[in-house]
């Protein structure tokens, strides 16, 4: 942990980014390589036939991983030249192979080729990380490849998929990230020794204009570095249309997580899924109940940051001039290594949500049911046609027909609501309407009371069922009205009435479940009829369990789990 809290400290290095991936782009890294670059350099330029000895390379060798940064922070001050700062202080600590230290080269045959390295390794770090969420995803997709579950189109409940088949498309576009990754890895060469403008002036003079030696050279130096070749052509330069490829690469695997995260966000707000949820997790500082997809919420906060950020070599690309030009330098240092922190808080955050995914099949299943007559609607269609049936007929009418179901609506009030009925069937969305007792306006009623008891009230009841039907309503309900009206209303109209408190003269009933299973004992209207008394055993069975619990006598030997004495004592 930084212990510095008067200045700036990237996040990235606090918060998001692996220490694997911080040590990568460390000043320890970078300054390491260098030295090992210059290693290869001396010892190609040996073997070629230079003046250079065995002892001037070997204390090259022993100071390759001890770096003294005093010293070269110090003569930076003074030079203002990062490189030959550090030339500098490698000599002091090699004062034999001093003469010989960055011999022909230029400051990016270490600063571009430790930059291809270290684009290698990152990217290393990216693939095995990817490599662990495609096995979580591929885990989870086979566990629960059976499970149907709703897709959805345009966010609308759609045909039915899998939970396991979705977690196939999460992974589908993972995979192409990682086959563009390895692609670009394996066409990624190092600079080698180019010199100041791409023409190797500084070696020809070396080896006096002999060319195969000086190709030798730079194979020799990309074999020690584990590379199959350089680029054939640059300036002083790698091209930085590379940075662009592979922060390409990388807004391809922000791209892919941010999709999942945002999918994630949905179906847990959907409760059908859920990201990992730790026990003493606080969800919201406010509301305490809530359990907010944290995870997944950070996943497309950092995917946004990489997809912008990817601009930047893009553009630096295409702004260099001629040969070379410095203002790459600043935008390079921060972009490339942002990119790669990113992505890899990112994958670390992919890895804990896809290891620990929780389904709600419940949740699922009844979405899925509640949905499942429109869902049948395709196969419907498809049937339907192959008995013969006119494609685009049958799609219209299946269309109409689900529309309107979707979409029924339920209107309290007789004739004074008719246009509104007449208006909302003329949308093809069927209405049900409500007479008598209209629970919404219960109150203009004086509370529960039974409606169309005189004949002035009776004759306005009966006028209004007529109304609704003339209107255009499907079905009427009919609530707290006398059975003998009720009746009478029944046989004076040719659409069903649904009655509640309304007798037995109705076309079907209603009555509440939690008033037939007596769930409520507040209050019991008369034409409520108990079928059971569930309400009055549930208040004693949480009494009961309260009172064992208070007690002690719940949970009871025999709802707990036994272990060995001998086990038992062995712990203290």
């Amino acid at each position: 942990m930084h212990e510095n809290k008067e200045i700036y400290i990237s996040p990235f290095s606090t918060r998001y980014a692996s220490k694997e991936m911080q040590e990568v782009f460390s000043e320890q890294f970078k300054f390491r390589t260098w030295r090992r670059l210059w290693i290869a350099l001396a010892r190609a330029e040996k073997a070629l036939g230079l003046d250079i000895t065995e002892e001037q390379i070997a204390q090259m060798e022993a100071f390759k991983d001890d770096v003294n940064y005093e010293v070269a922070e110090e003569r930076e001050r003074i030079v203002r030249h990062d490189v030959m700062s550090h030339v500098y202080a490698y000599g002091k600590q090699c004062p034999a192979a001093e003469p010989i230290i960055h011999l022909g080269a230029t400051s990016c045959y270490v600063g571009d080729n430790t930059d291809i390295i270290i684009l290698r390794k990152a990217s290393e770090i990216i693939l095995k990380k990817a490599a662990q969420v495609l096995k979580n995803l591929s885990d989870f997709a086979m566990e629960y490849k059976d499970m149907p579950c709703l897709a959805y189109t345009h966010l609308q409940p759609a045909q039915l998929t899998t939970v396991g088949k979705r977690a196939a498309l999460w992974m589908y576009e993972l995979s192409q990230d990682v086959l563009e990754l390895e692609h670009r890895l394996d066409k990624l060469l190092l600079l080698g020794s180019k010199g100041t403008t791409g023409t190797q002036a500084s070696f020809m003079e070396l080896f006096d204009g002999d060319e195969e030696k000086i190709k030798k050279m730079e194979t020799m130096i990309a074999d020690e570095m584990g590379f199959p070749g350089v680029v054939p052509v640059s300036g002083q330069t790698y091209s930085r249309k590379v940075d662009a490829y592979f922060l390409s690469v990388l807004s391809g695997f922000a791209q892919s997580a941010y999709k999942f995260s945002n999918d994630m966000r949905i179906l847990q707000s959907f409760e059908e899924m859920e990201e990992p949820f730790e026990k003493n997790q606080i969800g919201s500082s406010a509301m305490p109940y809530k359990r907010n997809p944290m995870r997944s919420e950070r996943i497309s906060a950092l995917a946004r940051y990489v997809i912008v950020d990817s601009l930047n070599p893009a553009l630096t690309a295409g702004t260099q001039w001629f040969e070379r030009t410095l203002d790459d330098s600043a935008n390079k240092r921060v972009s490339i290594a942002e990119a790669f922190l990113a992505v890899d808080a990112i994958l670390n955050i992919y890895i804990n949500v896809t290891g620990g995914i929780v389904v709600y099949d419940k949740v699922v299943t009844r979405r899925v049911m509640e949905k499942l007559p429109f869902m049948a609607t395709e196969n419907i269609l498809m049937q339907s046609v192959k008995k013969g049936g006119n494609r685009q007929e049958l799609h219209e009418r299946l269309r109409t027909h689900s529309h309107g179901a979707a979409a029924k609506v339920k209107l309290e009030g007789g004739a004074s609501v008719c246009p509104q009925i007449r208006a909302i069937t003329n949308a093809s969305i069927p209405v049900m309407a409500h007479i008598g007792l209209t629970p919404q306006s219960i109150n203009a009623f004086g509370g529960f009371k039974v409606q169309g008891k005189s004949e002035e009230a009776a004759k306005k009841l009966l006028e209004d069922a007529k109304a609704v039907e003339e209107a255009g309503a499907f079905a009427v309900v009919l609530e707290c009205v006398p059975a003998k009206l009720a009746e009478l209303i029944s046989k004076s109209i040719s659409i069903p009435t649904i009655g509640i408190g309304a007798g037995a003269g109705c076309d079907g009933q209603i009555l509440v479940y939690q008033d037939m299973l007596g769930l409520f004992s507040d209050f019991t209207p008369k034409f409520v009829k108990k079928y059971a008394n569930v309400g009055e055993m549930m208040t004693q069975a949480f009494r009961d369990y309260i009172a064992d619990v208070q007690e002690g006598s719940f949970p009871a030997p025999e709802h707990t789990f036994a272990i060995s004495e001998d086990v038992i004592k062995k712990l203290y």
